[in-house]
């Protein structure tokens, strides 16, 4: 029996291929083309989040035929199928956006059940889109199969009247148009030239954040999740994790002995020290939760309280993620954290290396400002803070990336839904100072869970940005600036604080010391809350429905399943 027999032994594709009783399963593989010796070779699922939605998924098609040349190449078969995507850019500002946060559930359940319908034994996962990134993350931790994850890769900045731009500018714009700030002429100028290329949102939005977390929590590839999706590159790094697949296979090195505690704390420094988005606090808990490690939003807040922020990455700074690739990409982030004590050296990564011995060749680059050294940070805390109050008791998150003024005190003006503070943002229905209040958005409640980027973005563009502030029980695009409040949980549907304030009442926001609370006293807060009535929710049947019976709280990351802590038997081991 030589090596590759021997170690097909062990692997679950022998339930497919191996034995007299699998001549069926044998026919359909030869239907296709494989030889015997490629039937009897590790199966690679590779996975693609493809399709036509957006820009930020069109490239990934091509990225997964050099990892599968990769994994060839290395002596394994790859199979490759394709997962959903719901592209945030797309489905904001309208109804689409509740299909956002669970799109990431259906990516993660979808391989699963094809990489355990199949029998894979590895998995190269290709992800393109915010809620993609994670998706597929959770699911190589839930399968528990050796895996490496790529990144589909930025798309590179527009420029407008020789300014660089980017999707935000044109968010942004909107609302310049709305008071008359913007010509139509120079609104379709704009939107015709600020996505130039293939590629996901090219700033420290969500995409790039947990394209920045994929290296740092160790699943990545060094380098790989920098380079924009047009370099040529990619196809390199491609093929690089085809081949990585199969050495992780040979040394049975799986993803949860790479995503340990210490890793995901990892993983929250890199997104405060880049400014990172918000929506990192709602997919590391998850994350963490395939894996049976309890990792809250309080834990991703520690690490953020503790985290200098570093990186001048838009929104809140001036670069986009192909300048920091081009002056030596996320390990020159990752090496000044590490040389100054922000992160743990020693987790294991996908090159079958530790971080530590990863960077050990990483050298500060001083001929550039896009990443500035950890002990000269450009603020001391981390780009993202979290919060707790009254109105708050299961935690909310700020990002405060940018932001001169970190406290902010107000009346509220509630909405129960973001449809209504859009059309009151849009008519100049506000004053400076208000707080608004949207309520009804949570993970239970939208349901689905939605950004706010339309009336954030419509609000900066009026100019009044910085002169409101914003809290909800849903969340916010990685494009959002300025004073911004989400997470807030417990969410309205299920009766939590935010469900129960009424115009007028005072809100105290203070990101300095991480508050969050209403000026009304616990008795008034009682007695509204004997009050209040579970409002029906608008979705009856389909995949929605289903979601919003399942779906758990935001501190925890939004989950719809009992994780790694409840399994009896591992995928991987069948």
């Amino acid at each position: 029996m030589d090596a590759k027999t021997k170690l097909k032994a062990k692997l679950p594709s022998r339930h497919v291929t191996e034995g007299p009783a699998r001549a069926p399963h044998r026919s359909y593989y030869y239907a296709m083309g494989l030889t015997t010796a490629q039937i009897h070779q590790p199966f690679v699922g590779v996975a693609s989040c493809w399709n036509e939605a957006a820009p930020c998924n069109i490239a990934l098609m091509r990225q997964a035929q050099a990892a599968k040349k990769g994994v060839a190449a290395a002596g394994g078969t790859p199979r490759e199928f394709c997962t959903i995507t719901v592209t945030d850019g797309i489905a904001m500002g309208h109804d689409g956006m509740r299909s956002s946060l669970p799109s990431r559930e259906v990516i993660a359940d979808s391989v699963e059940l094809t990489v355990r319908g199949h029998g894979y034994d590895g998995l190269v996962g290709l992800a393109g889109c915010d809620k993609s990134l994670p998706g597929m993350m959770m699911a190589m931790c839930r399968l528990n199969v050796p895996s490496v994850f790529i990144y589909g890769g930025s798309i590179l900045p527009g420029t407008f009247k020789g300014k660089p731009v980017t999707v935000q500018d044109v968010f942004e714009a909107v609302g310049k148009h709305s008071v008359g700030e913007m010509s139509n002429a120079d609104l379709d100028e704009l939107e015709q030239v600020a996505c130039p290329s293939a590629g996901a949102c090219g700033a420290q939005f969500t995409a790039n954040t947990m394209a920045t977390v994929s290296e740092a929590i160790g699943l990545a590839l060094p380098y790989s999740a920098g380079a924009p999706a047009p370099y040529e590159i990619r196809d390199r790094f491609c093929m690089t994790a085809g081949e990585q697949v199969m050495s992780l296979i040979a040394e049975n090195l799986r993803p949860r002995d790479i995503v340990t505690k210490k890793a995901l704390e990892n993983a929250a420094a890199v997104v405060a020290a880049s400014g990172g988005s918000t929506n990192a606090a709602l997919h590391l808990p998850a994350i963490a939760h395939e894996c049976g490690i309890e990792f809250t939003l309080f834990d991703v807040a520690e690490v953020f309280k503790r985290t200098p922020y570093i990186a001048d990455l838009k929104p809140g700074g001036r670069y986009v993620a192909k300048d920091m690739f081009e002056v030596g990409g996320i390990p020159l982030l990752m090496k000044t954290l590490l040389d100054h004590g922000f992160l743990h050296g020693n987790c294991m990564t996908v090159t079958g290396r530790t971080i530590a011995q990863n960077l050990k060749s990483v050298k500060w680059n001083p001929d550039q400002d896009v990443v500035y050294p950890a002990n000269k940070p450009i603020t001391k805390t981390g780009g993202v803070v979290g919060l707790k109050g009254n109105i708050a008791p299961d935690g909310a998150i700020v990002k405060v990336a940018g932001m001169s003024e970190l406290k902010f005190t107000g009346p509220a003006r509630c909405f129960d839904g973001e449809d209504a503070c859009f059309a009151a943002v849009k008519a100049r229905k506000y004053k400076e100072g208000d707080v608004f209040v949207i309520r009804y958005e949570g993970p239970k409640g939208g349901p689905g869970m939605r950004e706010m980027l339309a009336t954030t973005a419509a609000l900066y563009g009026q100019g009044t940005g910085g002169k409101v502030a914003l809290i909800t029980d849903g969340r916010f695009s990685g494009a959002t600036r300025g004073f911004c409040v989400g997470h807030v949980g417990p969410e309205a549907a299920v009766g939590g604080p935010i469900a129960l304030i009424r115009d007028g009442d005072i809100i105290e926001i203070d990101a300095v010391v991480g508050t969050i609370n209403v000026k009304l006293t616990a008795a008034e807060l009682s007695k509204r809350q004997k009050d209040w009535k579970a409002r029906e929710s608008q979705s009856t049947s389909g995949y929605l429905w289903k979601y919003a019976q399942q779906v758990g709280p935001a501190v925890n990351g939004a989950v719809t399943h009992p994780g790694g802590a409840a399994e009896t038997t591992c995928y991987a081991d069948i």
